[in-house]
């Protein structure tokens, strides 16, 4: 079974930087994409950051220049690192990847920014 496992969360001050990794348990075959979403408070989820198989990357607008996706497919691993941490950063960050047939979650890791 598929398994996403997340880390690099954590509590930083306004302006902190944090480094989130995903690494998938298995090689999956016709990866689509990897991403980020992530899910603060009382609010639906929303991407955060993807990577396509070929490489385009896609951030949500308010991310836009403070947060670098990036891939390391030889090691089945995504990376997510979020400079100029805001507090409205604040909320669990769920990693994904996707294929044609399925899409596979990570249970997330918390991450909180401090005013």
């Amino acid at each position: 079974q598929v398994q996403l496992v997340e880390s690099g969360g954590g509590s930083v001050q306004d302006g902190g930087s944090l480094n989130l990794s995903c690494v998938v348990s298995e090689r999956i075959d016709s990866i689509l994409a990897m991403g980020w979403y992530r899910q603060a408070p009382g609010k639906q989820r929303q991407m955060v950051a993807r990577i396509s198989n070929f490489g385009n990357i896609n951030y949500a607008d308010s991310v836009k220049g403070r947060f670098t996706i990036s891939r390391d497919a030889a090691k089945n691993t995504a990376y997510l690192q979020m400079n100029r941490l805001k507090p409205e950063d604040t909320g669990v960050y769920y990693c994904y990847t996707s294929t044609v047939d399925n899409m596979y979650w990570g249970r997330g890791t918390q991450v909180t920014v401090s005013s």
